[in-house]
């Protein structure tokens, strides 16, 4: 038994340091690997615990958050109960402005650790641009009414941190054998980040952006309505520029479902479809890329978090 490492002290000390998996069955036959970097790892089963603290521990240390201070966010749900758990260890009362559009694991879960949801009606349950608006004008209201940070993720570069040392951890983690790295776009700020790092390491590994093919905007297409959780917000977000990523690909809510059911069925990763895009767009990648190659994508949270979807 390997006593070492200190023990930690509260489970935020759980937050990164994720593994890296290879994919077995779903792997491509050209000798390329694809890894997943298993973020399911973190507490609540999440890569958004590591964004979230990043945020509240920068607003900590510049003194916008006081010793039992209020917090207030919009989300799609991860984040918010990423930030309901930090919250809950640090003793802040926490506001999530969130939808009917996601799953009902996550606004159970954020009520569980002890956070005021405020849900946001949505057409049919699908994600849109009205959406993610109306879920920020509400956030603002609710911060201009009772005061207290809003840590306004797409906004908020404090978390881009978080993502460079995820990328510590890659680097490491393959010994720097690496030609490409693929994440879908929510926020943008887990894939500039990740990005950011790994460039500074290689400048040569291809970054590669995923946004959902209904509602393309990032490529210069219309606005539209899907129904994979917390990413394509519907308009490009703020933390997204052009130079981010080399490249964009498109998946369908059906193609990305359809992948997040192999993963979980061929592999035993149980994810949800943003994560089912991530695999089908490094599979994509393989087959592009010579022989021998390794791409690293991101299974972003568990699959428990959907079941009822």
């Amino acid at each position: 038994m390997d006593t070492s490492a200190p023990a930690p002290r509260t489970v935020l000390d759980r937050i990164g340091n994720t593994a890296l998996l290879p994919l077995r069955r779903l792997g491509p036959r050209n000798g390329s690997r694809i890894l997943l970097k298993l973020e399911d790892g973190n507490p609540t089963g999440s890569i958004k615990d590591r964004m979230a603290l990043a945020m509240i521990e920068a607003a900590e240390a510049d003194g916008r958050l006081q010793p039992g201070g209020r917090v207030v966010e919009y989300t799609g749900g991860s984040t918010g109960v990423s930030l309901a758990l930090i919250c809950a260890v640090k003793g802040y009362h926490l506001d999530i402005v969130s939808s009917d559009a996601f799953a009902a694991e996550k606004l159970a879960h954020m009520r569980a650790l002890g956070a005021e949801v405020h849900v946001i009606a949505s057409d049919q349950g699908r994600m849109t641009e009205k959406l993610t608006r109306d879920m920020i004008e509400a956030a603002r209201v609710i911060t201009a009414d009772n005061g207290g940070v809003w840590t306004d993720q797409l906004n908020n570069t404090d978390q881009l941190q978080a993502y460079h040392t995820m990328a510590d951890e890659i680097w490491a983690q393959t010994d720097g054998e690496l030609d490409a790295f693929v994440q879908i776009v929510g926020t943008a700020a887990s894939l500039r980040g990740t990005a950011e790092r790994l460039r500074m390491y290689d400048d040569s590994i291809a970054v590669v952006a995923i946004e959902p093919a209904e509602s393309a905007v990032l490529s210069g297409r219309p606005t539209g309505a899907h129904k994979i959780d917390g990413v394509g917000a519907g308009f490009v977000v703020p933390l997204w520029h052009d130079k981010v990523a080399d490249a964009i690909e498109l998946v369908s809510t059906e193609e990305a479902t359809a992948m997040a059911v192999r993963l979980a069925q061929q592999e035993g990763l149980f994810a949800g479809t943003s994560t089912g895009a991530n695999v089908l767009v490094a599979l994509r990648m393989a087959e592009r890329l010579p022989p021998n190659s390794t791409i690293v994508t991101v299974m972003c949270d568990t699959g428990m978090k959907y079941l009822s979807k």
